[in-house]
């Protein structure tokens, strides 16, 4: 067997992306790596306008930690490239305000990592993978169409869910500040 080289690329992309995912997966479910864990992850959430903001930690922790497990396995490629690029859909909305690069808190770093699972679910593991060795049965093209409608459609819907939300609390904001200037209280 002689090596190749696209194949060996792909793995080396899969190796660090999904490497990437799997520790901000492990940061929001389990603490890991300086994380908040969990609980921490759930308070962010909610301050963020995510409800319910508990499924919406470990949805995002999932869709991090498994979207990168499976990349790394080379397993099921069109949904785990699917789902991390939901995932990072979600992570650039929330960004976005700040612009595009991470040094002020854009959306630079997740637009790549969903950039790239989107690019490896469309391309395919390569032949150094699980979806290789078990003869590709969860990487048939109609899975990916699949994958990618349900999370393009799973992302819309979490992202207007969160639009309402914060419409709602600055709505709310607007009518205590309202209240309390009618108040004399300011």
């Amino acid at each position: 067997m002689c090596l190749n080289r696209k194949d060996l690329g792909l793995l080396a992309l899969r190796g660090a992306v999904g490497g990437v995912l799997i520790a901000h997966g492990a940061q929001k479910l389990f603490g890991w790596f300086g994380g908040g864990g969990l609980e921490g992850t759930t308070k962010a959430m909610d301050q963020m306008g995510f409800h319910p903001a508990r499924e919406s930690a470990v949805a995002a922790g999932l869709g991090e930690a498994g979207g990168g497990a499976l990349v790394v396995a080379g397993l099921a490629t069109p949904a785990a490239g699917a789902v991390v690029a939901g995932t990072m859909a979600t992570a650039v909305a929330v960004h976005a305000p700040a612009g595009f690069f991470a040094m002020s808190g854009g959306y630079e770093y997740p637009a790549l990592l969903g950039a790239t699972g989107l690019a490896i679910g469309l391309a395919g593991p390569g032949r150094y993978s699980l979806d290789h060795l078990t003869g590709h049965v969860f990487d048939r093209p109609w899975t990916g169409v699949l994958a990618f409608l349900a999370s393009a459609a799973g992302a819309y819907g979490v992202l207007a869910r969160r639009r309402h939300a914060v419409r709602l609390r600055e709505e709310r904001a607007a009518v205590e500040a309202d209240e309390q200037e009618g108040s004399g209280l300011s």
